[in-house]
């Protein structure tokens, strides 16, 4: 029995279907996943907490994050994790070839959630900019919803066997098929879908409508995430590129103090901008 829990990802194959060399995984498809089941809880809040919003807004708004989610994961990755090999490589940065010897279509592989997340922030800043829309209303409207989300994100990473854990010996511990060493190791994909998605949604669904002030859910996620991530970090693989950064912490580690102090900065620069007024949280 314990044998076949420790080789569960040796059954999950990260391929939906193929046609020809095209192929749908799973990774894909959690992500559509995550964002339609952003888009209906938005739209659900909309409708129940009457926010002054069109269906139209939110629509055009997800392409705009979309995109920032994309560009900065991605650069995020090349900068906080991989730097020197794009240094040299400036081409497969966004081009999925690899021009080492010849031409080679490999995929582009390597995003980064923190790097994900600064392009989503700026990418929202820039819409609100546009639409003339209050930031800090809009980003509580879309905060609660995203862990739920982002709980996909990581099942996407499980069944792709990447981002996996340290070696263990605790019982519940797998063996993946993209490990060299094929040790024993923390399902840490699993997790993370649980503490920073599930649990985090739990938390903040629970107090969406008890803010106290706007931009109240945005720094509580920013610093629940870090907080939550940051202790995670202790059971995960650190990337073999970078392994420990600094002493005995990963770099994603380093991110995630780096957000809890921004989550910190930002509850308390909205907390003293409020004065202690309540939200006006029907409207956006």
């Amino acid at each position: 029995m314990l044998t076949d829990w420790r080789h569960i990802p040796f059954h999950v194959h990260p391929v939906l279907f193929e046609v020809g060399s095209f192929q749908v995984r799973y990774y894909s498809v959690m992500y559509l996943v995550a964002f339609a089941l952003t888009y209906v809880l938005v739209m659900y809040r909309i409708k129940k907490e009457r926010y002054e919003c069109s269906a139209e807004t939110i629509q055009d708004y997800f392409v705009w994050a979309v995109l920032g989610l994309i560009l900065g994961a991605r650069l995020g990755y090349v900068l906080f994790y991989n730097l020197s090999y794009y240094a040299a490589h400036p081409l497969e940065i966004f081009l999925p070839f690899d021009f080492t010897n010849g031409v080679r279509f490999v995929g582009i592989s390597g995003m980064s959630y923190h790097g994900g997340a600064v392009g989503v922030l700026a990418a929202t800043l820039a819409f609100c900019r546009r639409r003339r829309i209050d930031f800090w209303r809009f980003a509580d409207l879309f905060v609660p919803a995203i862990p739920l989300g982002y709980t996909f994100g990581r099942i996407g990473n499980f069944m792709n066997g990447e981002l996996y854990g340290r070696a263990t010996t605790v019982p519940w511990g797998m063996i993946f098929p993209q490990d060299p060493l094929l040790a024993v190791r923390h399902p840490s994909q699993l997790y993370e879908a649980f503490f920073e998605g599930l649990f985090l949604f739990a938390v903040l669904w629970a107090i969406r409508r008890k803010r106290p002030f706007e931009g109240f859910l945005l720094a509580l996620y920013i610093m629940g995430y870090g907080l939550v991530r940051f202790f995670i970090e202790f059971y995960r693989e650190p990337d073999s590129q970078l392994g420990f950064v600094i002493a005995s912490f990963s770099m994603g580690q380093l991110l995630c103090l780096a957000m809890m102090a921004l989550g910190a900065a930002i509850l308390l620069w909205r907390r003293s901008a409020a004065g202690g007024l309540p939200a006006l949280r029907s409207q956006v």
